[in-house]
């Protein structure tokens, strides 16, 4: 996607952005567990859909993102003002100090669209933990897009009495790009919000993990701590520094 800018994506479509996934009580149930009592960081605290929570239960937390509205947002919320976040780019995760707990949700890791950045970030975050610190990742398995007709789709994702929103994407399987756009028509107007994304496979992650200095040391199904097997939707990956 020509021109594409994730900064300016995410900023622009802050107002709009779904900030509740239904996954908030597992998640941070899950996210407390293995944090512990460490100093914690979450990679792109967007909204502060968990991080919020997570301070509320008493963890040290704090955040790192590239769009201000998104942190403005975060700000606006009851505790939000209270967690220390900075404006930044998580592929330098442009952090003072260390962490023990480093983690990043909802496939955000894959907004890094170029498998050079990812593995920084992979290199970055491992300089920042701690002996024996953690750094988690949830996101999810590429299979459904090696089903797509053509490596492409359309769908309708909403429709209302006075507007509809449609999804268009597009899937680079060699170089492992998906391009969307999802589109609102209304009588307000049309409204694109873009997406560029390089998934990458777990086995693909681990080798990255590996380089970094980093082993897996869990992966899950879900934030149930579900098996994670062939049939898994997503996974959220542990990777300890050696």
């Amino acid at each position: 996607m020509r021109d594409y800018d994730p900064a300016k994506s995410f900023d622009a479509d802050s107002a709009r952005y779904h900030d509740v996934r239904g996954d908030e009580e597992e998640a941070v149930a899950f996210l407390l567990s293995r944090a512990g009592d460490r100093r914690s960081l979450e990679l792109a605290i967007g909204t502060g859909r968990i991080a919020i929570p997570l301070a509320a239960a008493g963890l040290n937390v704090e955040g790192i993102d590239i769009a201000p509205a998104m942190l403005d947002r975060m700000r606006e919320k009851p505790g939000g003002s209270a967690i220390p976040a900075r404006l930044g780019n998580i592929v330098d995760v442009d952090v003072d100090g260390s962490f023990g707990f480093v983690f990043v949700l909802w496939n955000t890791f894959f907004n890094l669209i170029t498998q050079a950045d990812q593995r920084r970030c992979f290199e970055n975050v491992a300089a920042r933990l701690d002996p024996g610190g953690l750094f988690l990742i949830e996101a999810y398995t590429p299979d459904p897009f090696f089903k797509l007709d053509g490596n492409q789709e359309i769908k309708t994702e909403a429709v209302g009495n006075s507007s509809v929103r449609i999804g268009a994407l597009r899937h680079d399987p060699a170089t492992q790009v998906i391009e969307q756009n999802h589109v609102t028509l209304s009588a307000h107007g049309m409204h694109f919000a873009p997406v560029v994304q390089r998934y990458v496979w777990p086995s693909e992650m681990d080798l990255m993990a590996e380089l970094a200095g980093l082993s897996l040391v869990e992966r899950f199904g879900g934030w149930r701590e579900e098996p994670f097997t062939a049939k898994s939707d997503m996974h959220v990956s542990v990777y300890a520094r050696d």
